[in-house]
């Protein structure tokens, strides 16, 4: 059996990438978090797998680590714009550093890398256009959330070059679905409703987001690591790049028979997201599942119905900050 190094598998994507990789059975799973706020033991509850504490920055234990695995996907990532903002650090040590401790392990030990990225690293298209992100877009970040992600894609690729790390890189859309911190845009506005108070639109709400169930992310990501080609890179996305931030508060509200409110956006906000997924479904036989926005929505909002246990400790604090901020 192959042992897989998930880091940042406490996380939101990464969990479900763990549950999901552990029902298949592919691998013997270890991950690696560093348990900061954004990750959770709880998300790993039930799933056969080894944790280990700790940061991606640390060279000797992820040295020790990537020496005693066969692939490594890489997860770990602070990924909160707002965050970035506020204090751009962590995201430069994590994003940037964390990678290349990770690079280096894996060029002294000959290991396959799977790199997770965003679509954010190309900045963002205007509003009403049909143009859509592909792997041959340039870069142009414009939060330092997404300035750090850039250059850590830099980074794999050329060790990929220089080097001949084998390794892929993709980049997907925003992910909803279960276990996604209550800061994010989705799941702020379902707790919102669920503890009596209305969802909050940043500014018009006109801005578009290619949302992708978390589920569908991660199984594009098992086709990668199983079919994709080394040194190439896939964009992953379900076709909702049509979807304004409004309609997916409105269909939330609809959902949950609550209301919203506009409130002050955030600086220098990306407009439109939307990703070509063609290489991905044309090279690996890629489908999404969740292709009705609603039915994801509607699985999400159960979810978290069922688990405030889950998130009602972090809520109050989340909230606080928001409402310092006008938002």
């Amino acid at each position: 059996m192959r042992t897989m190094l998930v880091t940042g598998g406490a996380g939101f994507i990464g969990s479900n990438f763990v549950r999901l990789a552990a029902q298949r059975g592919t691998a013997r799973i270890v991950v690696l978090d560093a348990l900061t706020y954004a990750g959770n033991r709880a998300n790993l509850e039930g799933v056969e797998h080894e944790f280990v504490q700790g940061s991606v920055t640390d060279a000797p234990l992820v040295d020790d680590l990537v020496r005693h695995c066969d692939v490594v996907v890489h997860f770990a990532a602070e990924s909160h714009n707002d965050n970035s903002l506020a204090d751009p650090s962590p995201f430069v040590n994590t994003n940037v550093v964390g990678t290349f401790t990770l690079l280096e392990a894996v060029r002294r030990h000959g290991k396959r890398l799977h790199h997770i990225s965003t679509d954010e690293v190309f900045g963002d298209l205007p509003l009403g256009g049909d143009e859509a992100f592909t792997e041959q877009s340039p870069y142009r970040p414009s939060s330092p959330y997404s300035a750090t992600k850039a250059g850590s894609d830099h980074l794999v690729r050329a060790w990929v070059r220089s080097f001949g790390v084998k390794a892929t890189v993709s980049h997907c859309s925003n992910n909803f679905g279960p276990y996604q911190h209550v800061e994010k845009f989705i799941p702020r506005q379902i707790t919102n409703i669920l503890s009596g108070a209305p969802a909050k639109l940043y500014g018009s709400g006109a801005q578009v987001r290619d949302w992708i169930h978390v589920d569908d992310h991660n199984d594009a990501v098992l086709a990668i690591l199983e079919r994709g080609r080394l040194g190439e890179t896939y964009n992953i996305g379900a076709g909702h790049g049509h979807i304004t931030n409004k309609e997916v508060v409105e269909m939330i509200c609809e959902l949950l028979g609550g209301t919203y409110e506009h409130v002050a956006d955030r600086p220098g906000h990306d407009q439109r997201y939307t990703m070509d997924a063609t290489k991905i479904r044309g090279e690996l036989g890629w489908r999404p599942q969740y292709t009705d926005m609603w039915v994801g929505l509607e699985k999400t909002i159960t979810w978290y119905a069922e688990h405030e246990d889950w998130w009602r400790g972090a809520k109050v604090g989340v909230e606080k900050r928001y409402a310092e901020s006008g938002q």
